[in-house]
């Protein structure tokens, strides 16, 4: 028989490796659902595994290059995560208003948890890459180190300056609770 003939089930069914993928995506995005609320444990983890990739970097004093790069993306990650989704600078000139009318709540431009996810990625992307003698690019590292330094230090304090110009502070711990007045007995 004729495989087009009268099978109709080869042309609504998808492919066998599709299958498995969509089923592998389905569960993996179910799993990151369920760590949504687990906030400790998850930065414990991308935590545990940045110092397993720093202990295999200093024992093979290799891949230099790939710190670097991990680097830089965790530092851009890192600005993101401070930084507001809306930036006054680029709104353009406002309407005068007072500020106590003028409340909008702080919004980043990453998320926690796509910060993260990003940071876990990455961390084990370049963990990854240590397997591998391809990306050990030899390279005289103090440099790498020192440029990163200067690379943090004005990025880190034209981000505190913009967040004094305009007046807001990342760092929050959940939903504030306001407590009333007191009786008086």
């Amino acid at each position: 028989m004729h495989p087009m003939a009268g099978d109709s089930q080869g042309l609504t069914e998808p492919p066998f490796v599709a299958r498995v993928s969509a089923s592998f995506k389905r569960k993996w995005q179910h799993l990151l659902d369920r760590s949504t609320i687990h906030v400790y444990s998850r930065w414990a983890f991308a935590f545990f595994l940045l110092v397993v990739y720093l202990i295999r970097v200093f024992t093979l004093n290799a891949f230099h290059i790939v710190t670097y790069g991990l680097g830089i993306y965790l530092l851009n990650l890192f600005i993101g995560f401070l930084s507001p989704q809306i930036d006054a600078e680029n709104e353009g000139p406002l309407l005068p208003s007072k500020l106590s009318e003028d409340f909008r709540p702080f919004v980043r431009r990453v998320p926690e948890f796509q910060f993260w996810y990003s940071t876990t990625k990455a961390t084990f992307i370049s963990l990854l890459m240590t397997l591998s003698s391809a990306f050990d690019v030899p390279v005289f590292w103090p440099i790498l180190l020192i440029y990163f330094i200067a690379l943090f230090t004005l990025t880190m304090k034209r981000q505190i300056k913009h967040m004094w110009k305009h007046n807001y502070v990342p760092w929050t711990h959940g939903k504030q609770v306001y407590k009333g007045k007191k009786s008086a007995k």
